[in-house]
């Protein structure tokens, strides 16, 4: 497999965008590798599953299909929506819609409208989407790829681009409609419900933000009581074959995923206020974690667990003593969409263990 080229420093990058950026070259180099599901792996052995050594439990992936609303919705268009980039767009069909990211098809799909869905951005992996043509690369669109499906309608994000081809798109006379980008779990429900609105199903939006803030609650209580301190998580962004090591800080995204959890965001709470800074020794041993969140990839990049702690100053961190690694799918981590319960659950049962210890 080539290696896919590393992402540009995050001081590079426009305020808020870092994230979706790095969700995406991850996925991209996923499915380089041969596509599918990727399984959590905690272990020495990248692409297996392994039992956590903190928690004693066997890592539990998010699944791969989806669970659509059912029966589907029929919209009713014209619909008058307020674009993110603020544009006001009037959307009168979407038999044709095509969706500039993974977590825009997962909301689409999830709504009960994915055979309206006629393409896909390559970190759409999930098993309902695989076999649509793919059309684009994220933050890379080709305007004359996305134009050859003859949409009728296009869901954008903010880091979808260039702006020639967005431009592009929008001269053709196709409605592009950009989506607000996640930063936490209260945006779950809002950009379920900008899609559904954008696709002329409101009350499908109002029915599958429900469904998915109800899963998020028995998540939730499931997380064991626990007396004392509660774990102290560091979100650490790996990418072994371009030497980019980084740990996440308050802007990371993975804050209130980790609150969520009944865990403390160690490099938040280290005082890191930006998205994501360079790994140092000081650094780690100032956010002292008690255990590893990484995206499943990363971790497969370094070697997973034994390659982890011959990163500078992880093997000296309570997490690297007790070789504690949260493992979860790239392309869902930091979605914040239909599936954020199950990326809860994966992050509750291998920081505590299915047995609540």
């Amino acid at each position: 497999m080539p290696t896919p080229a590393a992402p540009a420093p995050p001081a590079t990058r426009r305020p808020g965008l870092l994230i979706s950026v790095l969700v995406a070259v991850l996925a991209l180099a996923a499915t380089a590798c041969g596509g599918g599901s990727t399984k959590t792996n905690t272990g020495t052995n990248p692409g297996t599953d392994a039992t956590s050594s903190g928690g004693g439990a066997r890592a539990s992936a998010t699944s791969n299909r989806l669970e659509p609303l059912a029966p589907s919705p029929k919209p009713e268009l014209p619909a008058t929506v307020t674009s993110a980039d603020g544009k006001k767009v009037t959307v009168k069909r979407a038999d044709r819609i095509v969706p500039l990211s993974g977590s825009l098809s997962e909301i689409a799909f999830t709504l009960g409208l994915g055979k309206r869905v006629v393409a896909r951005d390559i970190t759409a992996t999930f098993d309902q989407a695989k076999k649509l043509p793919v059309v684009t690369r994220n933050h890379d669109v080709s305007a004359e790829n996305v134009l050859s499906l003859k949409p009728d309608l296009v869901l954008a994000e903010t880091t979808s681009g260039p702006d020639e081809a967005m431009e592009q798109i929008r001269d053709a006379g196709v409605p592009v409609v950009v989506i607000d980008p996640a930063k936490g779990l209260d945006d779950v429900g809002t950009r379920i419900q900008a899609v559904a609105k954008t696709l002329g199903v409101p009350a499908a939006g109002r029915e599958l933000t429900q469904r998915s803030e109800d899963r998020i609650a028995a998540v939730q209580k499931d997380i064991p009581a626990r007396h004392g301190d509660k774990p102290r998580v560091a979100f650490l962004y790996l990418r072994g074959s371009a030497s980019v090591y980084l740990i996440g800080g308050k802007e990371s995204g993975a804050t209130s995923l980790l609150k969520a959890a009944g865990a403390v965001d160690a490099g938040a709470e280290s005082g890191l206020k930006k998205d994501f800074t360079a790994i140092t020794s000081e650094a780690l041993a100032k956010a002292a974690p008690d255990a590893i969140l990484v995206m499943t990839k990363g971790l497969d990049s370094v070697g997973g667990m034994d390659g982890l702690v011959k990163i500078p100053g992880v093997a000296e961190t309570p997490a690297g003593v007790d070789r504690r690694v949260v493992s979860v799918d790239d392309g869902v981590l930091l979605n914040y969409g239909p599936r954020t319960d199950q990326v809860l659950r994966s992050i509750v049962d291998q920081l505590y263990g299915k047995d609540g210890a």
